[in-house]
């Protein structure tokens, strides 16, 4: 059997709309609230992937934290089209630790 699943883009409108033209499906979202209702709504159907600007995730960190916690979808932090707060690149590092146990990102071995 072949598991088919969806990637989504949740954001902004102004920093989500060139997804689209990769053939992903965008929510332009204009709150916190929006972004966590839409969120909640994709992990409950078929999106395995799930990109979601770090202002939102910063937001909302409880939601963020219990879909860390599954295996699908995967919940992936983006900067916005106003760039990166550096959530993102210090929460895939955080996973990359946990993972294979130093920094190898960095190379800040503490």
């Amino acid at each position: 059997m072949i598991c088919m699943y969806k990637i989504g883009v949740i954001g902004d409108y102004d920093s989500i709309c060139g997804f689209a033209a990769l053939g992903l499906d965008t929510f332009a979202v204009e709150d916190v609230d929006a972004a966590e209702k839409t969120l909640k709504k994709l992990a409950e159907s078929e999106y395995g992937i799930i990109y979601i600007t770090e202002y939102y995730v910063e937001k909302m960190p409880e939601l963020f934290e219990k879909y860390k916690e599954v295996q699908i979808p995967a919940i992936i932090p983006i900067p916005s089209n106003k760039g990166a707060t550096g959530f993102g690149i210090n929460a895939v590092k955080k996973y990359v630790e946990q993972a294979v146990g130093s920094d190898i990102i960095f190379g800040n071995d503490n």
